[in-house]
């Protein structure tokens, strides 16, 4: 969304009071301080108190809260007034208490500058200011509608809070979601929107002393006429909406506040007199514009025409130039064609001369290829007598050859059997000694384990003569203490 110059983000949404859900608008006090800073007499010639400065320092006193926007209102050589906004009013009595009475040391000054600071007051009508201005006005009659306190003036409304919320174009305004908004108040007997309006730049009243002037298009912020039919719903309205700015929740993260204008209607702009002068103003423009369509319909027609006709005339100028351009070439192709066909004789003649040479050269070499042919056909003839003799000698050679090969496979075929018969009788001697050799440490290893068992025998007869020895002996003799006892 494009931000206007006088919207902000909002960050602190806790003091919003709600003005219409529908199209999420709410209402938040305006929260603005007046600093006023006390300068010192400047001693040194050319030497300045710099402006940025002062606003840092005063920045800094505050902290950790912040200012939304903090500007210099006024600068003399005496003071310099500063205009700050913060996020809540809550705040305020803080800030005061943080900037009241307490000085800034600037940089290469020795002199403090002292601070004092107050709630800045909102300007904004009050209800003496609207009784007072139309029981005074000489040309207003209270009686009638838009010529009493019943029409508030809104100026920089932004535009698309006031566009239907779900609509793909909201650049323009809606007069319906205008009215909505501030029938919370009261019964709405009019509204008027004047950049929806495209003929109001024309209009009459369009001067200086009535209303502003109007741009259009994609305008970010709007003028809008709202009247109420009551004078109670104009009250509450303007006590509604005195020291406060407009809120518009995006969505739940994120809201946007815009300081608007609010005044009452002082220019009679919907009295009935007024809505009646702009709709008969809107109906000779309308004419006006139908008048200058039809014209200009009338004089695009003549155009159109105009540039028919010239588009017809420049077309048979062309074909009379692709005419005159056509016999050119024709005569040109015409001209070409004879070169032609006088180079096609030529190239003719030529090839018949270049087609009867070939013809003799190759008849004088089809005559050589047949004497060649006819001594080939000779020389083949004596070839395959003496290949015939040759393949005689070469098949007996080879017969020779075969039959001493078979004679060779023969004796290798009977040298392998032999050899066979020669590595089974070995192998067969070979298992005969392995299996003895194991027949022989088998009954070795019998023979060894038959010794052991046998010599542990032994061992145990001769251990069970010296245990039945031993208690023989045991019972026969005791064995005397060689201990001495002491008397």
């Amino acid at each position: 969304m494009a931000a206007c110059s006088n919207t902000h983000v909002c960050e602190d949404t806790s003091d919003a009071i709600e003005l219409y859900r529908s199209q999420e608008l709410y209402l938040k006090p305006i929260a603005k301080l007046n600093i006023c800073a006390q300068l010192p007499i400047l001693k040194e010639p050319g030497k300045s108190i710099s402006n940025w400065e002062v606003m840092e320092k005063v920045k800094g006193m505050i902290k950790p809260y912040s200012f939304i926007s903090l500007k210099i209102v006024k600068s003399s050589l005496e003071f310099i007034r500063l205009e700050g906004e913060t996020e809540n009013k809550a705040i305020m009595k803080t800030l005061i208490q943080r900037l009241e009475g307490k000085t800034i040391k600037l940089h290469g000054f020795p002199d403090q500058l002292k601070v004092k600071a107050a709630e800045a007051k909102t300007v904004f009508p009050s209800r003496h200011d609207w009784d007072s201005y139309f029981r005074d006005a000489k040309n207003m009659n209270e009686m009638k509608p838009g010529e009493r306190p019943d029409t508030i003036h809104f100026r920089d409304l932004p535009t698309r809070w006031f566009a239907p919320r779900h609509s793909k174009n909201r650049d323009k305004p809606c007069e319906q979601v205008l009215k909505k908004v501030f029938e919370v108040f009261g019964e709405i007997r009019c509204v008027d929107i004047p950049m929806l309006d495209p003929y109001r730049k024309e209009m009459a009243t369009a001067k200086p002393g009535a209303i502003q002037t109007f741009t259009f298009g994609q305008d970010l912020t709007f003028e809008a006429f709202v009247q109420f039919k009551e004078y109670i719903g104009f009250v509450k309205a303007m006590d509604a909406l005195r020291g406060m700015k407009l809120l518009y929740k995006e969505d739940e993260d994120k809201a946007l506040c815009a300081n608007i204008k609010v005044d009452f209607d002082r220019t009679k702009h919907l009295s009935d007199k007024a809505i009646r002068k702009r709709r008969s103003e809107r109906e000779k423009l309308e004419q006006l514009e139908q008048e200058r369509a039809e014209k200009v319909r009338k004089e695009r027609e003549e155009e159109e025409k105009r540039k028919e006709e010239e588009r017809f005339k420049k077309e048979e100028d062309e074909r009379e130039r692709e005419r005159k351009r056509q016999e050119k070439l024709d005569r040109r192709f015409e001209r070409q064609r004879e070169r032609e066909e006088k180079r096609r004789q030529i190239r003719l003649e030529k090839k018949r001369q270049e087609e009867e040479r070939k013809m003799q050269l190759k008849i004088a070499l089809e005559e050589r290829k047949f004497l060649l042919a006819q001594r080939k056909l000779e020389s083949l003839r004596l070839l395959t007598v003496l290949f015939d003799k040759v393949k005689t000698i070469k098949l007996t050679e080879d017969l020779e050859k075969q039959e001493q090969l078979l004679e060779e496979e023969r004796k290798r075929q009977v040298e392998e059997e032999r050899q066979r018969k020669e590595e089974e009788i070995r192998k067969r001697k070979e298992a005969h000694r392995k299996k003895k050799e194991q027949l022989l440490r088998q009954e070795k290893e019998l023979r060894e384990k038959i010794l052991k068992n046998y010599q542990l025998m032994e061992e145990k007869k001769q251990e069970q003569l010296r245990e039945a020895l031993r208690k023989r002996l045991a019972g026969k003799n005791k064995l005397k203490s060689a201990v001495v006892m002491k008397r």
